[in-house]
């Protein structure tokens, strides 16, 4: 049973604006946008990119490279190896390119080479990865064996629905659909739509043919 007290109905309606009102003001506030302190620890910051407030787990942000117009939905993850401070043997390790919208509670984790093309957009919940534990030894736990890392690439103009899921040595092609829910390693052309777990080409466009069935 709740015990917070019971609010009069007159009261409530009363304080919706004000509540709805401060809740901007912090969202203006909280915003993290080129010029800001905190935009300066980013390795490259352009211009009219922002991260949307609250943002989420951030660390080693001196890796990563963020282009012009680009946005990163609230409580997204933009981490860099393993913990903050350690030392990366590529810089950058995330490049995002320009006008590129990230959607909100994504994770982007880099460990070796990740880059994410101009005009591309994600819905939320995209989880994107170039590091994965592997299942060679199986007596001993997999959380303690090396982990594999392969660069990933998602070609400009690309779209990927929600709770989509990119895996290490993933290449998009350009103006490349995902579908929510996929689960993506490999290479795949540009102009396709991809779905499912594992992923596969659903369908292509073909220049003179428009969209077809894949072969």
């Amino acid at each position: 049973m709740s015990t917070a007290p019971r609010i009069p109905s007159w009261l409530r309606r009363a304080l919706k604006a004000p509540l709805r009102a401060g809740r901007a003001v912090v969202a203006q506030v909280g915003l993290i946008g080129s010029g800001d302190p905190e935009a300066e620890a980013f390795g490259y910051f352009g211009p009219g990119a922002a991260l949307l407030w609250p943002q989420g787990v951030i660390y080693n942000q001196h890796y990563v490279h963020l282009g012009a117009g680009s946005m990163i939905g609230p409580n997204t993850a933009l981490s860099v190896g393993i913990a903050p401070g350690q030392e990366m043997v590529t810089d950058p390790v995330i490049t995002i390119g320009e006008r590129t919208i990230i959607g909100r509670g994504s994770h982007i984790v880099g460990h070796f080479s990740i880059t994410i093309g101009d005009d591309i957009q994600t819905g939320p919940y995209v989880y994107i990865t170039d590091q994965n534990h592997v299942y060679e030894d199986p007596l001993e736990p997999i959380g303690t064996q090396r982990p594999v890392e392969a660069p990933v690439v998602i070609g400009s103009g690309s779209w990927l629905g929600a709770n989509v899921v990119i895996l290490p040595g993933t290449e998009l092609g350009e103006h490349t659909t995902v579908a929510a829910g996929a689960v993506v390693r490999g290479t795949f052309p540009s102009h396709v739509v991809l779905g499912g777990v594992p992923a596969r080409i659903i369908r292509r466009y073909v220049e003179g043919e428009g969209w077809v069935a894949p072969e």
